[in-house]
């Protein structure tokens, strides 16, 4: 009898044919930071003090601290208990994590002398099922809640408004908004604003945005709380980021002095994905983070790898890093708003799995920004769960008697509170002179599934509205006069009341936030109590080393080709970048761009993309120079230093995996005119288009942003190539090197 195989398993193919398999798997590779934890460049804990304070940590001498280290060491070591911490054996202090006769308070007490390595060497002695009791016992407040994320893509106020409302009517006790374009914060942060106390009172709202403008935001009264504070494990991800522990800390007292709410952004993945993570791995520079977040006294932390997910997820062991960094916010004594917003997987059963580690259990906030819109309008890149799973979440809750901060409603409730919230925007509209809402635009509002149902506004008239009201004196006292003036009394005193309680101060405190009657639920008045013991199975040895070699792991290496030389001899460099000074547009390309890398992300050649950019430019009539920037990475910067050298101020930046932003110089480096982050949708078109709005800005003509599509997906496909594509174009960043001027040919 014959044992030759004669076709394909249609079993093997069925199964490769499953959503689980278009996630990315690969294998770790520690030089890259693709190490979920455990890095063979990660310190051993190790302190020692002196007179002045710490001496040694984690195996660095003081002398040789980076601004990282001497920012912990002076913040946020705890120097009372440090000796008593750091001597005491990691395992022993994992077991109080969970044993019941251990209260909270004396975990939180012995966790504050750990140093970075020594809070992951805690964590390594946790399996998934001892970190989801740890966090039952350690999150800081006692009665668990969720945010909102309410945005759209046509950035329609009354939309806006109408989904603010349904969210707040829903439980969220917080709502959270963004922008495609800049400009469109102010109105933005007054719809959802507006329509958040119109739905229920108490809820606070921000609207993530650069922070000098998100603090403009706050100052008028038009948000009640940030966090989008980002702070970075290694101290070329902070350059990068334009920032310090210093400066951020500076920021959030900022923030706190205005009354607002304060809670600072981290996760793993960040650095490696900005191509700095120093072989660390993601957990280590997480806790190097949390540490920053305490010492800067920000009272809580946005993590659980948030918008990086997908990188994690694609190691080993990479679920189990983001939970145990969330259990590391809590047991340093921070508020704990968890993830699970962004996208995760393309398997339903992967993403429902990797939420259940702090839905069970219940944190400060499950997750942080549960998309309440559908999936399309969500701006932040696309929900893990968003409006069409909102039955799901419900059920869930029942089914488990678990609380996951959402609250069934009625269709009637729903319609009910969407007309008043988007006839109250409407109102202030009208008394602040805005463009006009029509009732068509609310009533489309009142019904809509998603902004596919709204009618196209003037988007031009309403950036100039924007304009005005950011740089003019109106306030949200404005907005409450407003309302009280069209008859919204509940609306005009619900917003009077938070402007009331900024002055209070009370929701500063730890994990605060308001019930419907505006009384502060925080860690003072609402402590955690829980305690709950449990030990189990452990996945390790052999068993776990054969469940990590899926045949579907790919080596990282493999993802992309070492170097590209299909089209690389078509740029040649000139000389040194000199300033313009007659009117033209800069476009400024990465220091791997046509070189080291010769394709974009989806494989577009770099040279059909200048040339069509070239195109753009040149048929609105104005010139253009190409140079490359050696000294950044980053889009933002690379844009900007060419704005810096252009005639007009005006430039184009594009990274070598094809994110392209246009710039003015008079901006700061992390705001822009446009920025077009999704480099997968970006086509031949689109880059033409973008070399004809940045002629119009130089020209001083007015022109609407460039209308894009939205691929949630492109993250979860593309994650690891990205990373890998930034990661070769930051090794060859020359510091200090001068923007070198190009030609094409």
């Amino acid at each position: 009898m014959s044992t030759e195989i004669r076709s394909p398993s249609r079993r093997f193919a069925a199964l490769a044919a499953r959503k689980i398999n278009k996630d990315t798997f690969i294998q770790p590779w520690p030089e890259a930071g693709l190490t979920a934890m455990c890095s063979p460049a990660d310190p051993r804990p190790s302190v020692s003090l002196d007179d002045d304070g710490v001496a040694e940590m984690d195996g660095v001498r003081r002398e040789n601290f980076d601004f990282i280290d001497r920012f912990i060491a002076r913040y946020a070591l705890d120097l009372e208990v440090v000796e008593e911490t750091m001597k005491t054996d990691s395992l022993v202090i994992a077991r109080k994590l969970v044993d019941i006769d251990i209260p909270r308070q004396e975990v939180v007490r012995i966790m504050s002398g750990c140093t970075p390595a020594k809070l992951v060497d805690v964590m390594g002695n946790l399996n998934v099922l001892e970190m989801m009791m740890a966090l039952a016992k350690m999150r800081v407040r006692r009665t668990p809640s969720n945010q909102a994320h309410v945005t759209n893509r046509k950035e329609h106020p009354a939309l806006l408004a109408a989904d603010a409302a349904e969210a707040a009517l829903r439980g969220f006790s917080e709502n959270e908004s963004t922008v495609g374009v800049a400009r469109y914060a102010p109105l933005t942060a007054l719809a959802v604003l507006v329509g958040s106390q119109i739905g229920r009172g108490g809820v606070l709202t921000q609207c993530a945005v650069e922070e000098a403008v998100n603090l403009r935001l706050a100052i008028k009264g038009l948000t009640s709380y940030s966090e989008t504070l980002s702070v970075y494990g290694t101290s070329q991800a902070f350059v990068d980021g334009d920032d310090t522990p210093w400066s951020k800390a500076f920021l959030a007292s900022a923030y706190a002095s205005r009354g607002v709410k304060i809670r600072f952004t981290s996760g793993t993945g960040s650095e490696a994905l900005m191509g700095h993570s120093q072989g660390k791995s993601m957990l280590y520079l997480e806790a190097r983070c949390l540490m920053v977040v305490k010492g800067a006294g920000s009272q809580g932390v946005q993590n659980g790898s948030i918008s990086c997910i997908a990188l994690p997820e694609s190691l080993p062991g990479g679920v189990r890093a983001v939970l145990a960094e969330n259990l590391l916010a809590t047991v340093l004594g921070l508020e704990l708003a968890s993830g699970n917003d962004a996208l995760a997987s393309h398997s339903d059963i992967r993403k429902s799995a990797k939420l259940m580690l702090q839905f069970i259990p219940g944190t400060d906030f499950i997750t942080s920004g549960y998309s309440s819109i559908p999936k399309e309008d969500n701006l932040f890149g696309g929900g893990n769960f968003d409006a069409e799973d909102l039955d799901d979440w419900c059920v869930l809750q029942r089914d488990m008697q678990v609380d996951g901060g959402i609250s069934p409603i009625r269709e009637t409730e729903s319609l009910k509170i969407r007309a008043r919230a988007a006839r109250a925007i409407q109102a202030v509209y009208a008394e602040l002179d805005f463009p006009p809402i029509t009732d068509a635009e609310v009533e489309a509002a009142t019904t809509a599934h998603s902004s596919n149902d709204m009618p196209e506004r003037d988007k031009v008239a309403d950036l100039e509205a924007a304009d005005v009201f950011l740089d003019g004196s109106q306030t949200a006292l404005d907005v409450v006069c407003a309302l009280d003036n069209k008859g919204f009394v509940d609306g005009a005193e619900r917003l009077l009341e938070m402007l009331r309680q900024r002055v209070i101060g009370d929701y500063l405190q730890p994990a605060a936030i308001f019930d419907k009657n505006f009384r502060v639920r925080s860690g003072l008045n609402d402590a955690n109590d829980y305690a709950g013991p449990g030990t189990g199975y452990r996945l390790d040895g052999e068993r776990w080393r054969a469940l990590q070699a899926l045949p579907q792991t790919t080596d990282p290496k493999e993802i992309i080709s070492p170097k590209v030389n299909g089209n690389k001899l078509f740029m040649h460099e000139v000389g040194p970048a000199e300033r313009g000074t007659s009117p033209e547009v800069v476009l400024a390309v990465g220091p791997a761009f046509g070189e080291e890398i010769t394709e974009t992300l989806t494989g577009t050649r770099h040279v059909d993309v200048l040339r069509a950019i070239l195109d753009g430019i040149l048929g609105e009539g104005l010139s253009a120079r190409v140079m490359r920037i050696y000294h950044t990475s980053d889009c933002a910067f690379i844009g900007h230093a060419g704005a810096k050298l252009s005639g007009s101020g005006v430039a184009i930046g594009l990274q070598s995996r094809g994110t392209t932003v246009i710039h003015h110089r008079d901006l700061a480096p992390l705001n822009n005119l446009e920025l077009f982050p999704q480099a997968p949708n970006l086509t031949l078109d689109t880059y033409r288009q973008i070399g004809r709005n940045a002629a119009c800005y130089a020209l001083k003509h007015p022109v609407p942003p460039i209308k894009l599509s939205v691929d949630n997906h492109a993250r979860l496909r593309l994650i690891v190539k990205t990373t890998l594509m930034h990661w070769r174009e930051t090794q060859q960043i020359e510091v200090g090197a001068p923007p070198i001027e190009v030609r094409i040919g």
